[in-house]
Order: structure tokens, then sequence, then C-alpha cells
């Protein structure tokens, strides 16, 4: 049996879900709370994050080793490359959207979000337990409070985080202009975490959630300002997901 213990909203998690999907593993879903996962988590793993997949008795955090351990144990429709030198070229793509994109556009959406509980409140309880919008509703302020300190969410930090994220699309869409894929000449973990990581700003349909008919008009404007270089999420979406 393999768990995904999970926030429905969270990029690196998608990383997770799609990786599973793509590989034909079948697998059952934990959903979350923010907050009330820390004692859950805790449980299971040294750190406080996710996603977490528990796979009879073995336990990997992270969506990275995730991926990892997913090839390493279940070796059909691998997402990494065969070669070393592919292999090398795939990872370090990975970290570098991992780093580079993953934490900016979380940085830049719960900015505007978190100020918009009709809208976040069902991304955090989407497909989670019975009393979920009840609980959240009720400790939404200190919440988002405590979202902001840990993830530092400002207006200065959003402000850098724009510019990061400005700077890792180019790069993403100058390579691809030369080539269909990040690395070599098949779909790899490289072009599903950039794509998954991005995907909040392009809402693709299979992410997996409801999302709104409209979005905040600052919202808006964030995704304004990194089109056309993002189609091609969608594109990645359409044919891998």
């Amino acid at each position: 049996m393999i768990t995904l213990y999970q926030f429905p909203i969270s990029h690196y998690c998608e990383k997770i879900r799609w990786a599973l999907d793509y590989k034909n593993i079948n697998y059952e879903i934990k959903n979350l709370l923010p907050g009330l996962h820390v004692s859950k988590v805790r449980k299971l793993a040294p750190d406080t994050c996710v996603p977490i997949l528990v796979h009879d008795d073995r336990v990997v955090q992270g969506s990275d080793s995730i991926i990892t351990y997913l090839d390493e144990t279940f070796a059909e429709r691998s997402l990494t490359p065969a070669s070393d030198q592919l292999k090398k070229e795939a990872l370090e793509w990975e970290q570098y959207v991992d780093r580079e994109v993953g934490i900016h556009v979380r940085r830049c959406c719960y900015h505007i979000l978190l100020e918009h509980p009709d809208i976040v409140i069902p991304f955090f309880t989407h497909q989670g337990p019975w009393y979920g919008k009840l609980y959240i509703f009720c400790v939404y302020p200190r919440l988002r409070k405590a979202m902001r300190k840990y993830m530092n969410i400002n207006q200065e930090s959003e402000q850098r985080s724009r510019e990061r994220l400005r700077v890792a699309i180019d790069k993403l869409h100058s390579h691809l202009q030369q080539n269909a894929f990040l690395v070599g000449d098949q779909f790899s973990r490289a072009d599903l975490s950039a794509a998954s990581l991005l995907a909040p700003l392009c809402q693709p349909e299979k992410y997996g959630l409801n999302w709104p008919d409209q979005l905040p008009q600052q919202f808006e404007a964030l995704v304004d300002g990194f089109q056309p270089k993002i189609d091609w999420v969608n594109e990645i979406y359409d044919k891998y997901r």
C-alpha cells in the first residue's frame, strides 16, 4: 500500500501526484489541514513539510527524494534518465526549479491569495476531513499570520521573489525555445518538476483543484506579467499529465 500525505494546493505535492499517475502506481491520498498537519507529520518524519510518501514500512519525505524512490522501486516509465550525464542534468534542473521557481511561486501567490479566504479556504480543505472548513474558518486569522511568518511572506519579499521568478522563467523559456525537453529527447523529472511548480500560475484542470472562475485582479496581473513565457506549462500538462 502506498499513501501520499499532502496538501491539495501544494505544487510540490502535485509533483508527486503527477509522478505516481505517470508511472501508473496505485496509491491513496491523505489530505492534511494546515496547522493540524504538524502533529500527524511529526509521527511520520523528522520535518513538518509535505509531501510524504509511505510505502509499507518505508517513509520518504520531500518531492525530489520521493521521485528518486519511485524510480528505484518501480522501474517502469522511469522519470530519471538512464545515462549518468542526462541524470545529472535532470537532477540539476529539478534542484534549480525547486529553489528558483517553487518557493517563489508559493510566496507570490500566497501574498495575494491569503487576503482572500473565500478562495484559499476551499483550497486548504479540498477533499479533506468533514470538519475542515469549519476548523480553517475559525483559525484563519492566526493561520494566515503564521503562514506569512513561517514562509517569510510580505511586500518586500514578494517583490524579490517576483524578480527571482522572472529570471527563472526566462531561463526555462529560452532553453525550451531550442529544445523540446529540458533534458535529452524525452519527458523527465525535470519537465515534470518545472511544469508542476509553475502550474498555480496556469491553473491546469489536471492539477486536481476546483480553480475559481475569476481570481483577484492582483493575481491576474501577476500571471499576465509572465505570459506568454509559461504557455508551455499547459502543453506539457496536455501531453503528459
